[in-house]
């Protein structure tokens, strides 16, 4: 186990030295250099001239290099120029990083809870009500497009029925704490219940939009799975044998397949940050994904490295994670 931990490991370092090459690599490529990028089009000649001195882009390409990855070990991307002016992007990247992992967090566990039970569900009763609802439901789960639904869901619940709040990661008037930066989990350990309540409502909307294509996603893959593992001859015997259908179930349906089902859980977790950007735009929720669009739109260089390269590494580092379940999940996996 610590030989293929190491082995994982190791990939992940050359995959993220990788990813910190192809970022360079994009600045470099970007219409006029950085410079020009980052002073805009209405800069003059020398001011152009004093930010590419200022930033080294007057040296030679190697140490160009060798002064990036300094840069990206220390964290050091920059001052933003469009999300929030004269703020570090390191620091941007820090305040809104909290947001989107609570939105994803809440958006794959309800995908999970609900799509792993349902698939397995409308596997084994194969042909019945129950599974041509899963299937159907899952279908319209993955062809609404996210931005719809969540404009969807927002006229209903927030504007028509005003259950749920329509903006924000909290109520303006709540004067919470701020400890992590998760609001949910601030308002419990700062015992501000009032400040917790208010997050899981501004909460609800956004998660429910995100999770409806990891949900379709998991639903088939748990289904699909089932379906081969139950035509097997190894449950076929068990069942033979007179063993539980609670053991039948765990020990031989649930294990053989979940490997898939674990596959497909750290890709769509990945998949999250895309998503999250149009449904943090719709639900002006100050998360990474709101911060990206932003910084598309005005041209933030400084703070469009630190995500791309934070996004990267989060999605090695889940499939990282996905890589060492399998080996607990299936010991052969190890030997490989």
């Amino acid at each position: 186990m610590l030989r293929f931990t190491v082995r994982r490991v190791l990939q992940l370092a050359v995959v993220i030295a990788v990813l910190a090459l192809l970022l360079f690599a994009w600045l470099r490529s970007l219409p006029g250099g950085p410079a020009s990028a980052l002073c805009g089009d209405r800069c003059s000649e020398a001011a152009r001239a004093q930010l590419q001195t200022s930033l080294g882009l007057d040296r030679s390409l190697p140490v160009q290099l060798g002064s990036f990855v300094g840069r990206v070990v220390r964290g050091d991307f920059g001052t933003s120029t469009g999300v929030q002016p004269g703020v570090s992007a390191s620091q941007i990247f820090l305040d809104r990083f909290p947001a989107t992992v609570e939105l994803a967090l809440a958006a794959i566990v309800l995908a999970v809870v609900l799509g792993v039970p349902l698939g397995y569900l409308s596997a084994r009763r194969r042909g019945t009500w129950l599974d041509n609802v899963g299937v159907v439901g899952s279908l319209i789960g993955v062809a609404v497009p996210v931005f719809f639904l969540a404009f969807l869901l927002k006229y209903v619940f927030a504007v028509k029925l005003g259950w749920l709040p329509s903006a924000g990661r909290q109520a303006v008037d709540i004067n919470s704490t701020t400890v992590t930066g998760f609001a949910t989990l601030d308002g419990l350990l700062t015992g501000e219940y009032d400040a917790t309540l208010d997050a899981l409502k501004h909460l609800v909307l956004p998660a429910v939009t995100l999770a409806t294509i990891p949900f379709a996603v998991v639903f088939r893959i748990t289904r699909a799975a089932v379906l081969d593992v139950l035509d097997e001859d190894y449950v076929r015997t068990a069942e033979a044998k007179g063993l539980l259908a609670r053991t039948i179930r765990s020990r031989h349906v649930l294990r053989n397949a979940m490997l898939p089902v674990v596959t497909t859980i750290g890709l769509q977790v990945g998949a999250l940050l895309a998503g999250a950007v149009l449904t943090e735009t719709v639900f002006a929720y100050r998360g990474l994904g709101d911060a990206l669009a932003t910084a598309f739109r005005e041209r933030d260089y400084s703070v469009l490295q630190v995500l791309i390269l934070a996004a990267a590494i989060v999605y090695v580092v889940v499939n990282l994670l996905v890589d060492l379940s399998y080996a607990l999940i299936d010991p052969r996996v190890r030997t490989r």
